[in-house]
């Protein structure tokens, strides 16, 4: 179909951007992913997973076996022409793929299930960016832990030199008598355990840790005790404590950034929150152990939070963590100062925190040395509100409401995306199907998203898309609306940006520019800003101790009260 931008007849006279084409999609297909050069698309569905071409929106490949279904899919870019795919199935078993003159190769399975009884169950899984690390929360019984792999890419490179398509079994996807390199465990990471007898009211400062992971336990409930796998309904425990992590990237001062400066695109460290807690724990990624067993970690960095982390988010080039805190805050943390950059209270106490999203904000008037230290961010709560964030060192903090609590639940957000490609842009997809871009800032509808007549948004309350960078395009999965057809095949519907008019204003030439930066700039600007801010800091520190110990006096009064009676 052809791509026009229209207006619609309302009063708001908000532009409707069409699709600019569709595709059938594989059966059951249920989740897509797009590799960052913008080449590739991966698809998991019915059977397996599939490789597309990007700009054709046709198969390239596809890896296929009875009685499979993927649920989650993610891609990477491993070396020129050279891609890794990461997929977890509806059994909760993830697998690791690789992309190769166009076919797929399986490499390895993460959680092989030899005994039926005590199976482990892949929560999530993702590879960190280049694929040279990969992370799976990981469930059995009543046991819950993050796994850190370190992947043997360059081996994995030569191997699918020296291993042509034709060691392929021409009736199955499977290779034949291909031994990939390995993968190694790298760490091992559980829930924090307190030392028994260990009371609030020791001092504080003969053990901070101690201390930090005391003032968790007493308030995180027993939750961490429970069973993360509901045995009867035969599915996950959503209620029970599941783990957040995030990969990190070199950042000046933090711990092992030294030895990082011949990599900057590899990650160095990991940082990890649990449901129910109130600390942002960090983690180096070392070599691998000699011996399996010896991957239980060391901590290296403890973040403390006055309130419970209900949500997080990092900015693209790591440097900012951005914390949804109970009680309606937002806590920004600088890695380049081991400090927050900001705590900003938003006007939502009655709706807590669901998701948040750092915000592409780059005004052109600015200058580089202040915008460096200011970030933009776009908070969803449970009632479906959605709050803009600005805030930077030595600046103020400002916050807006970006829409009326929902009254209708068809109008409540169920994504809210940043776009890496538009300035101060995010895309909303509704629970009725609705799609729109919104400029963060200036608070408007900036234009609608429109299937074609008799089509309609798959389940819209978690759509399947993928946003394309490079390309500027989306792709989403629709379907045929049911009062249109009886057959109901999904399709793949693309929308294109860089084409039309309305976009220029917002169009960013180079989204991944600040990626760019070398290590040594980035560590000059840490010692610019660190010299600049150091009164600022000692201040930010201070209130962040007071904070966290007037909660533990405020414990330690209940404790009281509660023994009294």
């Amino acid at each position: 179909m052809t791509a026009a931008c229209s207006t619609e007849t309302s009063m708001k006279k908000t532009p409707t951007l069409e699709m600019s084409r569709a595709t059938e999609l594989p059966e059951s297909t249920l989740c897509v992913a797009c590799s960052a050069d913008g080449r590739l698309l991966g698809l998991g569905h019915s059977r397996g997973l599939s490789v597309w071409c990007a700009s054709s929106l046709l198969c390239a490949a596809e890896w296929l076996q009875d009685g499979l279904e993927m649920t989650s899919i993610q891609i990477t870019t491993m070396a020129e022409k050279a891609y890794l795919l990461a997929t977890v199935d509806d059994m909760g078993v993830a697998r690791v793929f690789a992309y190769h003159c166009e076919s797929i190769h399986l490499l390895s399975v993460i959680n092989t299930m030899e005994n039926i009884n005590k199976r482990s169950i892949c929560l999530t899984f993702e590879l960190s960016e280049g694929g040279h690390y990969g992370a799976a929360s990981i469930s059995c019984n009543s046991d819950v832990w993050l796994e850190v792999y370190h992947f043997p890419t360059d081996a994995w490179l030569k191997e699918l030199e020296v291993e042509p398509s034709q060691n392929q079994d021409p009736d199955s996807s499977a290779d034949v008598e291909v031994k990939w390199s390995p993968l190694a465990a790298v760490i091992k990471i559980q829930p924090p355990k307190t030392p028994a007898g260990t009371e609030l009211d020791g001092p504080l400062e003969n053990d901070f840790l101690t201390h930090c992971l005391a003032l968790d336990k007493d308030m995180g409930s027993s939750q961490w005790d429970e069973q993360p796998f509901d045995k009867e309904a035969g599915q996950i425990n959503e209620s029970l404590s599941r783990c957040t992590h995030h990969f990190l990237l070199p950042c000046g001062q933090f711990p092992g950034d030294s030895h990082a400066k011949d990599q900057p695109a590899l990650p160095v460290s990991v940082c990890v929150w649990w449901s129910g807690s109130h600390n942002l724990f960090h983690y180096m990624l070392r070599k691998s152990p000699k011996n399996k067993t010896d991957v239980e970690p060391m901590l290296d960095v403890l973040w403390p939070n006055a309130k419970e982390i209900l949500c997080s988010a990092v900015s693209r080039c790591t440097r900012f963590i951005a914390l949804g805190l109970d009680d309606a805050l937002v806590c920004v943390w600088d890695r380049q100062s081991g400090s927050p950059l900001s705590v900003v209270p938003v006007s939502a106490t009655d709706s807590a925190f669901s998701r948040m999203q750092f915000v592409d904000f780059r005004p052109e008037s600015a200058d580089d040395s202040q915008t460096a230290a200011t970030v933009c961010l776009s908070v969803l709560c449970k009632s479906g509100t959605v709050h803009a964030v600005t805030s930077g060192r030595g600046a103020q903090s400002c916050t807006a409401q970006l829409n009326e609590r929902p009254k209708d639940s068809g109008d409540i957000p169920t994504v809210i995306a940043p776009v890496p490609f538009l300035q101060s842009m995010m895309l909303v997809v509704q629970r009725n199907g609705k799609m729109f871009l919104q400029d963060v800032l200036n608070k408007t509808k900036v234009c609608f998203l429109n299937p074609p007549k008799t089509f309609q948004i798959s389940t819209p309350c978690s759509p399947v898309y993928a946003l394309n960078t490079k390309q500027q395009t989306l792709v989403i999965k629709g379907e045929q609306a049911s009062s249109c057809s009886a057959g109901r095949q999904s399709q793949l519907f693309s929308f294109t940006f860089g084409e039309h008019g309305i976009m220029e204003q917002y169009i960013i030439s180079h989204p991944d520019s600040q990626r760019q930066n070398t290590l040594e700039e980035a560590y000059n600007i840490y010692l610019w800003q660190r010299a600049l801010s150091a009164d600022e800091r000692n201040k930010a520190i201070a209130h962040t101790w007071k904070q966290l110990q007037d909660t533990a006096e405020l414990e330690q009064q209940r404790h009281s009260r509660a023994a009294a009676s």
